[in-house]
């Protein structure tokens, strides 16, 4: 700041000594407007003023933060203020530490474009970034700036950041553990010991983070009290860095205190509004049992869903742990305050740029003048979380009075059109190749609308299917869908053209079911050198099918693309015969399982189980291409789509035999999905495969009537701008002569 005091005490006790000031003009001036800074002046035009009143508003001035320097002339009446702006921030770059980390930038460097250049933020900046290093275990982090000044007068800043050396956990000591193994801390604190061979996955590397060491101590409690130790107390560790090696000791100072058993598990009302005996039933502490603290706010947890579900909204379970020391019971007494029944006043949606309001509102379980409950609104979370409309939603609540509340509900919309690409690479078959266009909101109206032209060394396909999960939003569902297509399985293919129809019904909040009829010509053409002569006569006739489907399915998972929770069950029955030629009884069970591991494991891994049970019976035809077989996506990985199957003898056919399905199926998988890139919405999974294929009617032709085969691999799940996307690497595991092994799989908009 260049406020030259002397020199204008000298010029205005000459020339100012109380003058009258005519007019005040300004220079240089952008940031605040003329009318604004005559506001902020003490004087007016006509005012006598003096050294002390103009010295006073230079300052103000200066205050505001937008100048680099401000001073005034006075001549003739005339006072001209002068103003030199501080320059504008246009770029902001940071390199040598999360360069591309734009969340990085906005929450910790703090400076956006069009701000202006001050050096105090500049500093504090630069601070904050070494401390965000220093989270991460790292010390001795210089971070320098570099200033450029662009042609149009604004300013580039350029953090340049070199990170220093990380600090690694050489020894971790605990003293004072008699009851509790040291050991398995490791379960739940963050800084662990160096081990051998640390970079390997599932060993500790021994990296320290400050971020979690502060936490640390109060993890390890935790545990004492999981396992009844009360009276525990866990110091903040001991840290002794050396600074030439970067390596540190840590050392944890501890008190255990006595084990404390349950003498008596209580329930206190403040305003009883339940049954105790209700409340009980849902407890898992139990009297003379080890205490757990984690078990005590797993049933404080249930106590307030149950009791919020009678819409006592801001219900509180307050504990109250009793302890006797002279023999180390402790009764637990859970106090509730119910407070009173809440109604819903209002329910408002935001952040659907595209859905209709009606899509979201038909989801939820609770609306304007409805009583709260609870479980009501984690239900109406995940039915907006299974329409896969959305990348992600929640329902906030806000308070208006003791009996009164508003609902918000906030979704983040997801693209639903996409173009569908799917394929894969086998040793036998090569690259496939598959292109679709759907949208499964079009419009934002909730209506699905899909059309597939597929082409492939294994199948050709053309298909265009419109469905409605909610008719006039009801209940009530539709589709219809008609298609043209062309498998082939290895040993000959089959031409069909049919189409679909449908209606379900959801009958409760998980269960829905459906009924559909559908219609189909189908044709086979085979290889040249393949002899159908000897085979029976019915394995290749051209045939029509008529059929009806009937199924039911329980769906409660938190979402449609990437469930966390709950699980999928559904049953089909497909009988065909209707006028038709062929004549079977197919059966198709399936099942998921999903659930979160953040709580074990501290970070977003989610474990998955899915099964397959498919079984079909001969009523009086069952064509060849109505059976099973196995392989790729969906069944088992590391084999060819539809390369798994029954066999028979044939010195024409690939290998000297050929596949003609199964009757019956079984396959499951194991996955774990972890994050990769979340900020590319990138995950990794690993999964392994099993699965059966037979045959039950018998065959003495049969050379290989029971198959079973096994798979493992990793692949990356990606939720691109396009639509999910999945890429996945298997291996066979011990596979047979004959079998068509796959590497490479890929496919766009399926559920992961």
């Amino acid at each position: 700041m260049k406020i030259f005091l002397s020199v204008l005490f000298l010029v205005f006790t000459s020339s100012l000594a109380a003058e009258v000031v005519n007019s005040i003009k300004f220079h240089g001036m952008v940031h605040i407007s003329e009318s604004v800074a005559l506001r902020m002046l003490d004087f007016d035009k006509g005012d006598e003023i003096d050294v002390e009143m103009v010295d006073k508003s230079i300052k103000t001035f200066f205050d505001q933060g937008y100048f680099n320097d401000v001073w005034t002339e006075f001549e003739d009446g005339e006072l001209n203020y002068y103003f030199k702006e501080k320059a504008i921030i246009s770029q902001v770059e940071l390199k040598g530490y999360k360069e591309n980390d734009d969340e990085f930038k906005d929450g910790v460097i703090q400076l956006k474009k069009g701000t202006l250049y001050d050096e105090k933020k500049i500093e504090a900046a630069k601070k904050r970034i070494v401390e965000a290093i220093a989270q991460e275990g790292k010390i001795d982090s210089v971070v320098e700036v570099e200033t450029t000044y662009l042609e149009n007068g604004s300013i580039k800043i350029t953090f340049l950041v070199n990170e220093g050396e990380e600090i690694i956990i050489d020894t971790l000591k605990y003293s004072g553990v008699y009851g509790l193994d040291s050991d398995d801390f490791d379960e739940v604190i963050a800084n662990k010991e160096h081990q051998f061979m640390g970079w390997f996955w599932g060993r500790n590397d021994g990296k320290m983070s400050l971020r979690d060491l502060e936490y640390d101590n109060l993890r390890i409690r935790d545990y004492y009290m999981q396992h009844g130790y009360l009276d525990s107390k866990v110091d903040e560790p001991f840290v002794r860095v050396n600074f030439d090696s970067y390596k540190a000791d840590m050392s944890y100072q501890i008190v255990e205190g006595e084990q404390y058993t349950i003498s008596k598990v209580s329930i206190y009302q403040v305003k009883h509004v339940i049954e105790d005996e209700k409340i009980e039933e849902l407890l898992e502490l139990k009297a003379d049992e080890v205490f757990n603290i984690k078990t005590f706010r797993e049933d404080a947890e249930k106590i307030k869903t149950l009791i919020a579900d009678q819409s006592y909204a801001f219900v509180q379970v307050v504990p109250d742990l009793r302890k006797n020391k002279e023999d180390n019971t402790v009764e637990v007494v859970f106090k509730i305050n119910p407070g009173e029944k809440v109604k819903i006043r209002n329910v408002t949606i935001s952040g659907n740029s595209r859905t209709l309001d009606r899509i979201i509102r038909r989801e939820l379980y609770l609306g304007p003048g409805d009583m709260y409950s609870l479980t009501d609104l984690k239900d109406s979370r995940n039915a907006i979380g299974r329409l896969g409309y959305f990348d992600s939603n929640t329902i906030e609540e806000k308070r208006v009075d003791n009996q009164t509340m508003d609902l918000v509900v906030k979704v983040k919309e997801a693209p639903t059109g996409n173009i569908q690409v799917g394929g894969g690479y086998g040793s036998y078959g090569g690259l496939l190749v598959s292109v679709g266009v759907s949208d499964r909101n079009i419009w934002g109206s909730g209506i699905n609308v899909g059309v597939k032209a597929e082409k492939s060394q294994t199948n050709k396909n053309i298909s265009f299917n419109i469905s409605n999960p909610r008719l006039n939003d009801s209940d009530f569902s539709g589709n219809f869908s008609v298609f043209h297509s062309s498998y082939d399985y290895n040993d000959y293919s089959v031409t069909t053209d049919g189409a679909s129809v449908g209606i379900g019904h959801r009958f409760s909040r998980y269960i829905s079911g459906y009924l559909g009829y559908g219609f189909s010509k189908n044709s086979y053409t085979f290889s040249s050198d393949f002899n159908t002569s000897q085979y029976p006569s019915y394995y290749f006739e051209e045939y029509a099918k008529s059929g009806v489907t009937v199924s039911v399915k329980w769906d409660n998972t938190d979402d449609y693309y990437l469930p966390r929770t709950g699980f999928e069950l559904s049953q089909s029955f497909e009988k065909t015969g209707i006028g038709s030629d062929a004549n079977y009884l197919k059966s198709r069970t399936n099942f998921s399982a999903y659930k979160g591991l953040d709580e074990w494991v501290g970070f977003d891994a989610i474990f998955r189980y899915k099964a397959r049970f498919y079984n079909i019976f001969d009523t009086g035809y069952v064509p060849l291409a109505e059976k099973f077989y196995m392989g790729g996506i969906g069944s088992v990985r590391g084999y060819e789509s539809y390369s798994l199957s029954p066999t028979i003898a044939d010195a024409t056919g690939t290998d000297g035999i050929r596949r003609i399905g199964g009757t019956q199926t079984f396959s499951n998988s194991l996955e774990v999905s972890f994050p990769l890139v979340p900020k590319a919405k990138m995950r990794l999974v690993t999964y392994i495969d099993w699965g059966f294929i037979s045959e039950s009617v018998t065959d003495t032709t049969l050379l290989d009537n029971d198959i079973s085969r096994a798979g493992y691999g990793a692949g990356i799940e990606w939720f691109s701008p396009v639509g999910p996307i999945q890429l996945m690497f298997a291996k066979a595991i011990n596979p047979q002569d004959g079998d068509k092994t796959q590497t490479f799989e890929f496919t766009m908009g399926q559920r992961f």
